[in-house]
């Protein structure tokens, strides 16, 4: 095991730390939102959060260890998080032209007004948070110790 002193931390190692720090705050956001604001999530934003919030442990215990073990455990749950987020982006704007199913106005809704963060809707944010993390994985050396 390598020292996790911040200050080892190689320039090869900020892209993991920048998708930890990503997967960190949508993983606090979205506990943010469920548990202290009590809204609850529709049935995509709970499939956005299962590949969400792995991403925190394993990212974070690639850095400590100096690993490169993020990559594999972290590539298949980021791509499956942005093919969520995208669908759920696409039925949010209705590029795909389907009722939101999940969203239904008699239960949790991420479509209203008040379900934004700097103006952008909850959706769209998820799916920027798993491009970046996708991205931060892809351009990490996955090296091993």
């Amino acid at each position: 095991m390598t020292n996790p002193d911040l200050q080892s931390l190689s320039r090869e190692d900020m892209p993991l730390l920048v998708a930890f720090v990503i997967a960190m705050a949508a993983t606090l956001g979205a506990l943010f939102i469920g548990e202290v604001l009590g809204q609850m999530p529709c049935t995509l934003c709970w499939y956005q959060r299962i590949a969400m919030f792995p991403l925190v442990l394993i990212v974070g215990l690639s850095i400590w260890r100096s690993d490169g073990m993020a990559r594999p455990y972290g590539l298949p749950l980021a791509l499956a998080g942005l093919v969520l987020a995208g669908w759920h982006s696409g039925l949010y704007s209705g590029w795909i032209q389907q009722a939101i199913a999940p969203c239904a106005k008699s239960g949790p809704s991420c479509t209203d007004q008040t379900q934004t963060v700097i103006g952008l809707p909850i959706p769209y944010l998820s799916l920027i948070a798993f491009a970046a993390i996708l991205s931060c994985l892809v351009l990490s050396k996955g090296r091993r110790a």
